[in-house]
């Protein structure tokens, strides 16, 4: 009986999943996040739109991973992260039909919101753990890893969307508190005025920290700014601190451990250069070391999920954080940076060092979600057989022009 009854619920939440994915996701602006959450903040306009968009948005995702290869599907963590996924996309349809002016509804919504969030927390070494766990049984293969690299490129970026909501909803809503008690200006988890330094020098440090504990050394940091809006004046834009912070903590990691490794016998280490400039539409931030860089063959795998120069971390259920891991800092770095329609890239001199720089737009307006939306051309991503390179691949034998034909 029970069984039957599970069997049933799944039929209803997989018509439940194809209905909403049918919906494309709503992007919102940082203007439209700012707006929305400023005085005039209303917890019914919230709940009414969050009740819709969340479960398109994890309807849309939720389509994709079934498009994963079986044998990943099937692996106990990508298992876990499907069913925590199935688990929230129930509870925000229990408010479906429910009225936004009861106190009790709003209460237990925001009370919901927050039990998701909370459940989401580990998502992203869970399904790195996935990952292991396939390559470990089934290795790579060049087509499954295009796929992957797809797939999870989308999957991070919605999840970082959807947290987006729950973290605006909760830091408004959630609680008896109206005001963030440590970040009193931010409405939600936005600073109108985030200064950038600031978040640049706290990463730094908490990088420094971890490389320290590491190497008993660090480099250390010599900052730069370059307002062209304002001469002289501290650079400020409308963002998500946690985000900003995020990108370049990754990159401080990065550059601290390849600046630690090629100078490892030396008594003083070259410092890490960091550049911080505002335009009239860009946010740039560039993080240079003299880690020894990259070869240009190398720079796009290391955005590649499947690739790490790091050993795997032991899962041992601790917080630390690692200096380095599953491969999935800069790929997600990457994504944080193109949430708000922004970029990261890589330029390397091999022998010499790596820049790293992260543009972030400007404009509040012009900084809109970037998201995935589950539809004809996405499908058809994961079912294309891919085909032969349609250039030349090099030999490395020199060719014989003795027996080369000649027309």
């Amino acid at each position: 009986m029970r069984i039957l009854r599970f069997l049933r619920s799944s039929v209803s939440v997989g018509k439940e999943i194809d209905y909403y994915s049918k919906f494309s996701p709503s992007p919102l602006s940082m203007k439209q996040f700012l707006d929305f959450g400023s005085e005039n903040a209303c917890e019914k306009t919230s709940f009414t739109f969050l009740k819709q968009e969340l479960p398109v948005r994890l309807a849309n995702i939720m389509k994709e991973i079934n498009l994963l290869p079986d044998h990943l599907l099937r692996t106990p963590s990508v298992q876990m992260v499907e069913s925590w996924y199935v688990q929230s996309f129930q509870d925000i349809l229990e408010f479906k039909d429910k009225n936004a002016d009861d106190e009790k509804v709003t209460h237990d919504f925001a009370e919901a919101v927050i039990k998701i969030r909370n459940r989401h927390n580990d998502v992203i070494p869970t399904m790195a753990q996935g990952l292991v766990e396939y390559k470990e049984n089934y290795g790579t293969d060049p087509v499954v890893s295009q796929n992957v690299q797809y797939f999870l490129d989308r999957f991070y970026m919605s999840r970082i969307s959807i947290r987006m909501l729950l973290n605006q909803h909760t830091l408004l809503f959630g609680g008896n508190v109206k005001l963030n008690p440590a970040h009193p200006k931010q409405i939600g988890s936005i600073d109108p005025n985030c200064c950038v330094s600031e978040v640049i020098r706290d990463a730094y440090q908490n990088a420094r920290n971890l490389c320290d504990r590491y190497y008993m050394n660090s480099p250390e940091l010599i900052l730069e700014e370059f307002n062209a809006k304002e001469l002289g004046k501290p650079i400020t834009v409308v963002y998500v601190p946690s985000h900003l912070y995020h990108m370049v903590f990754e990159l401080f990691k990065n550059a601290m451990r390849a600046t630690m490794e090629l100078h490892s016998d030396a008594m003083e280490y070259p410092s890490i250069r960091t550049q911080v400039a505002l335009g009239s539409e860009d946010l740039t931030v560039k993080v240079s070391d003299c880690g020894g860089g990259v070869p240009l063959r190398k720079i796009d795998r290391l955005f590649t999920y499947t690739y790490s120069t790091a050993p795997t971390p032991s899962v041992d259920g601790s917080r630390a954080t690692p200096l380095a891991g599953y491969g999935h800092g800069l790929p997600i770095a990457r994504l944080y940076a193109r949430y708000f329609q922004g970029d990261l890239k890589l330029y390397s001199l091999e022998g010499y060092g790596t820049d790293a720089v992260t543009y972030i737009r400007a404009l509040s307006t012009e900084s809109i979600e970037r998201l995935p939306v589950y539809n004809k051309s996405a499908w058809k991503h994961y079912k294309t057989i891919h085909e032969a390179d349609d250039w030349c691949v090099p030999s490395k034998e020199p060719k014989d022009m003795t027996t080369f034909r000649s027309f």
